[in-house]
């Protein structure tokens, strides 16, 4: 059910302690919020010389009020912080919002005072948020407690920076987005964002929620709010680069950066991820209609070649197609458009706007009946007619009558569920385009961000996303991590090997080798990257090839044992390469892709959160850039991509209840068309 936030969004009295006159305080700010809000509840201002702020009484200290407190902001020098956050809790507060800084942020003595005061708001029954935050607020309560004034509207707003938030203000207005609430996260000391997050789920006045975060803490409990939240999680965050990568040991470490993670993450828990401000409320813009489309095919409608062109292109680039239309639907089209109109897609108007401005409602209606469309992107010069300065109607004119009515008819068309609109324009904010906005019509700008708004569309139209299984509970630890050991305990876990032995000279060589049909493959043991190091030879039949193999290898590497094993038959398999690698935020992350030794030069592989089903990883295959040779290519045999798929689970599985694992890695899996064998392994110890 997640933790009791109403004192925090809905209190019944607030004490500002910190209040100011000086408007370079926080104090200053908040307390003129939170007095702005009118009567909502009572707001008393707290300053240790009294006096008066703001032209009200102010009290020297939270006890000097007379009454209970229910929600105290402190805004007051770090030195009297935890003075300030006691005398609140001892008069009443539930809930407290702490704009103070100089904790977490500063260092280790900062982490140990930040500590100590969660453990005491905690004790207290009460909550925290912050310390080092800018505040919050709650539109639909009337609470406004943050340094500046936020737009009402259904949109969370949850975020580690306070500039981006006003950015994203800024960026809200032209959409008519607004914000149900506004928590500046802080330092997290008590009040998580994840704890925020599930209040924001349950919460009726929200619709959607944003997310700016640097620091996730737990961010397996993230993706599973985000995932059970039951409305849009649209995420900003920044730190995705690959720094974290360069201190890995294996393929599957090197190849992970922080960005995979967060990606894989978002994925599975159905979290839109953007890049920027602007994508942020691209996103928002286009979700807060309830039309969605059901795959990925968009009929493109322009009045303009070029701007066709282009809508086209950029639909295409963000992974959608623009699919010519049937014979049908391109007959119902010249029945109404005139001759030089292109009907195949991109529909190109061809100028027939100008004439007869209904010809844009007439075709979007077209285009939405079309069975082999499931959106439409109209671009280019729609609302030029009736906008007021550059278009070629202007206010009054036959032309702007005639394209808002078209406009109207657009949206009459548009009520309901169903398959979704999305528009470019020239003249975004003209009144034809105001009129499809107010009909819940995503209208833009430019056309990347139209583009990308169809994404968005297209992407919560699809089932709930597969998810990550819950963490099995830990297994036995593997104490010893090497090749042998990490291999045996992956047979006891179902993945098949080759048959091996352990051998030290040459005598237990030659009688390993009476035992086990060759041809052989020998490897030295204690290398992590055997190949590499030259620590395997392949393909060796017969004795002498045995012996000149081991010879060479233990002159060169002087390993203390080898692994002759049989060999694998190559023929007609790929190989591909499984890894588990322990994010700090997420917990076990799965890798699947193309393997062996030119893994990390091609990097064609895919992520998770782990443990992965068969079925999740079994989509992960087919996403590959590659996953084409899993199906036989020029004339080879398909391959048992199912028991591939099986054997991700087993091998995820397994690392997802060794937590004293940092990184583990089947690398080659060979997948054959017979099944699957695990060809080599390796786990790096945490």
């Amino acid at each position: 059910m997640g933790r009791d936030l109403s004192a925090l969004f809905a209190p019944l009295s607030v004490a500002v302690v910190g209040a100011s006159d000086d408007p370079a305080k926080y104090g200053h700010a908040i307390a003129t919020q939170a007095l702005g809000a009118g009567h909502t509840r009572p707001v008393h201002l707290v300053n240790r010389r009294g006096g008066t702020v703001l032209g009200r009484p102010a009290a020297t200290s939270v006890a000097a009020i007379g009454e209970a407190v229910d929600l105290a902001v402190i805004s007051v020098p770090s030195a009297g912080f935890e003075d300030a956050v006691d005398e609140a809790l001892a008069c009443g507060a539930r809930a407290i919002v702490a704009i103070t800084a100089g904790f977490a942020e500063t260092g280790a003595a900062g982490r140990a005072r930040q500590r100590a005061v969660a453990e005491r708001v905690r004790a207290a029954g009460a909550v925290m948020v912050g310390p080092n935050c800018l505040g919050i607020a709650d539109n639909t309560t009337g609470l406004l407690l943050a340094s500046g004034h936020f737009t009402p509207g259904s949109v969370a707003l949850l975020s580690q920076s306070g500039n981006l938030a006003l950015e994203v203000q800024l960026r809200f207005a032209p959409h008519s987005l607004g914000f149900s609430r506004f928590v500046s996260l802080g330092n997290q000391a008590d009040v998580t964002l994840v704890d925020l997050l599930v209040d924001c789920a349950r919460h009726d006045g929200t619709e959607a929620i944003a997310v700016y975060a640097e620091d996730f803490a737990d961010g397996r409990a993230f993706a599973q709010a985000a995932a059970t939240a039951g409305k849009p999680v649209v995420l900003l965050t920044a730190g995705r680069g690959d720094a974290s990568a360069r201190s890995a040991r294996s393929h599957t470490g090197a190849m992970t950066t922080s960005g995979d993670v967060v990606t894989a993450a978002c994925r599975d828990a159905g979290v839109e991820l953007v890049a920027t401000p602007r994508e942020l409320t691209t996103v928002l813009a286009a979700l807060r209609g309830r039309r969605r489309a059901a795959g990925r095919r968009v009929a493109v409608l322009t009045d303009g070649g070029g701007h066709g062109v282009v809508a086209a292109d950029a639909v295409e680039a963000a992974g959608m197609s623009v699919p010519e239309l049937s014979d049908t639907t391109q007959q119902g089209l010249r029945h109404v458009l005139w001759e030089q109109s292109s009907v195949a897609n991109p529909v190109d108007l061809a100028g027939m706007g100008e004439q007869d401005p209904s010809s844009y409602s007439t075709t979007v209606a077209a285009l939405l009946d079309a069975e082999e469309c499931d959106a439409v992107l109209m671009t280019g010069y729609f609302g030029g007619y009736a906008a007021s300065e550059g278009g070629l109607g202007g206010s009054g004119t036959p032309l702007s009558q005639g394209e808002q009515a078209a406009a109207r008819a657009i949206a009459a068309r548009l009520a309901g569920e169903g398959k979704p609109l999305v528009v470019q324009s020239m003249y975004p904010d003209s009144p034809s385009c105001r009129v499809l906005a107010a009909a819940g019509v995503p209208v833009f700008g430019a056309t990347e961000d139209a583009a990308r708004a169809l994404t968005a569309l297209t992407a919560t139209a699809r089932p709930r996303p597969l998810g990550a299984a819950p963490l099995p509970a830990p297994a036995r630890p593997l104490r010893v991590s090497g090749y042998l050991e990490t291999r045996r305990a992956l047979e006891a876990a179902d993945v098949p090997f080759p048959a091996a032995r352990e051998v030290r000279d040459e005598g237990e060589l030659l009688a390993a080798a009476e035992d086990m049909p060759g041809p052989h493959v020998l490897k030295a043991l204690h290398l992590l990257h055997k190949s590499d190091a030259g620590g395997v030879a392949l393909g060796l039949s017969g004795r002498d090839e045995l012996l000149a193999a081991f010879r060479d290898m233990h002159g060169r590497l002087g390993a203390p044992s080898y692994s002759l094993e049989a060999m694998a038959d190559l023929a007609d398999g790929v190989e591909l390469i499984v890894g588990v690698q322990r994010d700090p935020r997420f917990g076990p992350i799965a890798m699947v892709g193309l393997g062996g030794v030119l893994a990390e030069s091609l990097k064609d592989v895919a992520f998770g959160l782990a443990p992965l089903s068969a079925d999740h990883a079994l989509e992960l295959l087919r996403g590959l850039r590659t996953a084409a040779l899993l199906d036989g290519v020029r004339g080879r045999p398909a391959l048992d991509v199912e028991a591939a798929a099986r054997a991700v689970e087993r091998i995820t599985a397994f690392a997802a209840a060794h937590p004293e694992i940092a990184e583990l890695e089947v690398n080659p899996l060979l997948v054959r068309p017979d099944g699957v064998l695990a060809l080599d392994s390796r786990a790096v110890l945490a």
